[in-house]
């Protein structure tokens, strides 16, 4: 869930670009993937015919709040790299950020994942007497890279070596003294852009979508090195080389801002009809495609995790309301049970952000061993998840920097409900309904009275440590999602029931002045809501209803559009609402929540 980013820059003419300035930038578009600590490093120019010496500098904290200075930025280099670190092993300090020395400092290390055995592999190490001298699994790496440098006397042959020991998903990158840049690539994202006289090594394209002009997808098992002149790949098992292919970078946003928003989690917010107008002009016989798969799979399943298992399972619903199709959803990290159960007539969906989801790639891998068909609708271009598909999409939503997804949940279950339309026969109609929710979304955003009322009930619940919400059938999974968006950006305890089911448990939490949001649409189910708004109501609670009509025990109203089996999309907008104001409220970090990560890249 680290944010790699390396750079070579004049390659014909050394020490005429400062390389560190570039990577403190490219790290700034990396700190999405986390923001507890960072550092950079660079080979500084020799002087004075002493040799090159590699220089390290590290802090604790977010790199784009901090407003220090970096000493590194004022050395003269074309080369250098850096690391952005969401910590998984060891405290957040600055011994434990990265990049890592090796002992004799003749390469530095930075790693994005999880050494899943490093605790056998550093017990193996200590028993040799090697030192380590932070907490943190990286450095089992670095320790294990030059142990194997002592007798190969060549550092691409020593990270051949070390690969297969290695357990996990890890990808890491090294800077070695004489030069070279040596990425490997395992499970973990990474990509090479390529410039002018220039190249860049990623954890995500949009880094380097405004400097580069080609990019280049390292697979898994790859490792990509800069040898001073130029980039090779390799296989890390055969240890031959391949044959480096590139294409044109594929990002039209190549400025990245907030717009004059005063954050990115509401600009994001109010770029859902944008969204929805991408999600509309894609091509129809794409979906055609993808419909058919559906109609003629034995099983079909939808998975995510976090708020994109919401998706799944709001996508889920869609195809089970809207097509008739047998659809289950499955969370990734918790759908072991299934692994047996994948068979070659199974499809499964899986939405994604980053398409680097690594407990959803684990399940996707296994299902497509058995043979499963694989679909994905994914935000970030060439990630793994894609390349798993046999049916590929991307959300065109455009980059979302916010940790907490917006736009890019209004894109998934968008595309979802457009895919049920098509798997029963009624494409059109779908459009026709996103058409207008769509319109109706912009006139929400721009209408002050409903955003003033949406900010005073923020006001309100920033003071309450405990807020429910209540659904059914099409709102269920919006509440769920409701909740989520709650937990991150308020650090309330929130907690999202089925409304049918609350007088099987949760009635006895309902007490004077509890907060209560309910989601209320016009549909079939509309009254066992009401229901629900009743008995909450006669036990004190304080009921907040997002409804198209006012109903008599609502103590405060959202309005929002009646917009039928398209209702739900509109009433998520107004929970993200609520949960950004309330983070604004509570004077939180909106687009950079304590402690999580956009893209989860470990288990």
């Amino acid at each position: 869930m680290c944010g790699i980013f390396g750079y070579v820059g004049s390659i014909s003419q050394k020490f005429n670009k400062n390389a560190s300035q570039i990577v403190f930038e490219g790290l700034k578009s990396l700190e999405y993937r986390g923001y507890d600590s960072w550092g950079l490093a660079t080979l500084s120019e020799k002087l004075k015919g002493k040799s090159q010496k590699l220089v390290v500098e590290k802090h604790v904290g977010a790199i784009g709040e901090s407003s220090l200075n970096p000493k590194l930025l004022t050395l003269n280099s074309n080369i250098a790299l850096g690391h952005t670190r969401w910590a998984t092993h060891g405290a957040v300090s600055v011994n434990n950020a990265h990049p890592h020395f090796s002992s004799d400092k003749s390469f530095v290390l930075a790693h994005n994942g999880i050494v899943e055995n490093f605790e056998v592999l550093k017990s193996s190490l200590v028993t040799k007497g090697i030192k380590f001298a932070t907490e943190t699994d990286t450095e089992v790496i670095v320790r294990l890279v030059e142990d194997q440098f002592k007798k190969t006397k060549n550092i691409l042959k020593a990270v051949f070596e070390v690969l297969p020991v290695i357990d996990g998903r890890n990808t890491f990158i090294i800077l070695s003294r004489d030069g070279q840049i040596i990425a490997a690539r395992n499970g973990s994202p990474l990509v090479v852009g390529v410039g002018q006289d220039s190249y860049y090594f990623s954890s995500d394209t949009l880094s380097f979508s405004h400097l580069a002009t080609k990019m280049m997808f390292v697979d898994n098992g790859q490792v990509a090195v800069f040898d001073g002149e130029k980039i090779r790949l390799f296989d890390a098992r055969t240890k031959r080389a391949l044959t480096v292919k590139s294409e044109n970078v594929n990002i039209k946003s190549n400025k990245v801002d907030r717009e004059g928003y005063e954050h990115f989690m509401i600009k994001e917010i109010h770029e859902a009809p944008y969204v929805l107008r991408q999600l509309m002009s894609q091509n129809l016989r794409q979906l055609k495609n993808l419909a058919d798969a559906v109609k003629s799979a034995e099983n079909v399943y939808i998975i995510g995790s976090g708020t994109t298992g919401i998706a799944a399972a709001q996508i889920a619903y869609f195809l089970r309301a809207n097509a008739k199709v047998n659809t289950t959803s499955l969370v990734g990290a918790d759908s072991y049970e299934y692994f047996s159960l994948f068979s070659n007539e199974d499809l499964i969906i899986a939405p994604s952000q980053s398409g680097e989801t690594a407990d959803v790639l684990e399940v996707l891998e296994i299902a497509r061993k058995k043979g499963a068909k694989i679909a994905s609708n994914v935000n970030m271009a060439g990630s793994m998840m894609t390349k798993l598909s046999d049916f590929k999409f991307a959300t065109l939503a455009g980059p979302e920097i916010c940790v907490v997804s917006t736009k890019v949940f209004v894109a998934h279950i968008a595309w979802g409900y457009l895919l049920s339309k098509t798997v029963n026969g009624s494409y059109q109609s779908g459009i026709r309904n996103l058409k207008k929710l769509t319109g109706e979304i912009e006139k929400f955003l721009k209408d002050r009275k409903s955003l003033n009322s949406i900010k005073s009930l923020a006001k309100k619940l920033s003071g309450e440590d405990h807020i429910f919400l209540l659904g059914k059938a099409q709102n269920f999974q919006i509440i769920r999602e409701g909740m989520i968006k709650l937990i991150e950006t308020s650090y309330k305890h929130a907690h999202a029931m089925p409304a049918g089911d609350l007088k099987h448990y949760a009635i006895t939490l309902m007490e004077r002045g509890v907060p209560v949001i309910i989601a209320v649409s016009n549909d079939e189910v509309k009254q066992d809501v009401l229901n629900a708004v009743s008995e909450v109501k006669a036990r004190g609670a304080n009921v907040i209803g997002i409804s198209p009509e006012n109903h008599g025990d609502f103590d405060l109203w959202i309005k929002v559009a009646d917009l039928g089996e398209v209702s739900s999309i509109f009433n998520v907008i107004s929970l993200q609402l609520l949960a950004y104001y309330m983070a604004v409220e509570l004077g939180i970090n909106v687009d950079r929540p304590r402690n999580i990560a956009k893209s989860v890249t470990v288990k």
